[in-house]
């Protein structure tokens, strides 16, 4: 399939992250599944153990240490990665699931900010425009209360924040990640958040009713989530590896129309009017910042 596309899109890196928004898009439909029992910091747990093995297993595979050579910054990108998740997962337990979702997915936006002041790299009109063009259609598509309105009682200002710190964190990993680029394998970036989270969950546990897993959770949790993730946070740091961070994330605004399809199949979510609208806004932003 990869053949068939032109090579400056291949080079670019685009492809990588769209195939990192779906499988960070099937991630998310199985957190969802598996969070019908287990509690939410279990599943970060689970899947922060599991994909450190298959990290490791990544690394010795492509014959590269999985302990990298700039240690210091691979370790703030684990911790970004880490302080993003665990602040994403506590505003989902407190917000309305469409206002942390809108509020989160400004992070492609901070990391191309990110990257123009810290990394130096050129934020253009055109990935400016795609990306307020890609977040105004995730706004259709999650249609949050604090712009819609629902006549209810107004958001929690201090989860807010937190879903805030939450998309400050993801944007400031992402950037770390373009900033690894030239001296790490994708394969040893991707070890240190699995790492990272692995020793920052266990902390937590004893502040939640754990459960014992089923069989199929255990599938659910080991297969699905962690592997989904897996393969969503190579592709990821492949693609950060080839595009310059401002044109590669608003590629990332997919996972929004992907989880659209996710939940219309297994939650009987069908879209409506405004989500089919926000969805055509989410593809031509994309398509604008592929063309550019």
């Amino acid at each position: 399939m990869e053949r068939l596309l032109p090579a400056r899109l291949r080079a670019s890196g685009l492809l990588w992250m769209g195939g990192a928004a779906f499988f960070f898009s099937l991630m998310t439909l199985f957190i969802k599944l598996a969070g019908q029992r287990l509690p939410s910091q279990q599943i970060v747990l689970i899947r922060s153990a599991a994909a450190l093995i298959y990290s490791y297993l990544a690394a010795r595979w492509v014959g590269v240490s999985p302990w990298g050579h700039r240690r210091r910054l691979l370790v703030v990108r684990g911790l970004f990665g880490f302080g993003a998740m665990v602040c994403f997962y506590l505003a989902l337990t407190k917000l309305p699931l469409a206002d942390a979702t809108a509020i989160f997915f400004s992070n492609p936006v901070l990391a191309a900010c990110f990257a123009a002041i810290f990394l130096g790299e050129q934020l253009g009109t055109r990935e400016v425009g795609a990306a307020l063009l890609s977040f105004g259609g995730i706004c259709l598509i999650a249609q949050p209360t604090f712009l819609f309105g629902s006549g209810g009682e107004s958001l929690n200002l201090l989860y807010v924040g937190v879903t805030v710190l939450a998309a400050i964190f993801a944007g400031a990993g992402y950037a770390t990640v373009r900033a690894l680029r030239t001296s790490e394998h994708p394969t040893v970036v991707v070890f240190y958040l699995p790492l990272i989270g692995t020793i920052g969950s266990v902390p937590t546990m004893g502040l939640v009713d754990m459960a014992w897993p089923t069989p199929y959770e255990w599938l659910l949790s080991v297969g699905g989530v962690a592997g989904a993730g897996q393969i969503a946070l190579v592709l990821l740091t492949e693609g950060l590896s080839r595009a310059r961070t401002g044109r590669a994330m608003p590629v990332t605004y997919l996972q929004i129309v992907f989880a659209a399809v996710w939940g219309a199949l297994f939650f009987e979510e069908m879209p409506d009017l405004l989500t089919v609208v926000g969805a055509l806004m989410v593809g031509g932003g994309t398509l604008v910042v592929a063309r550019g």
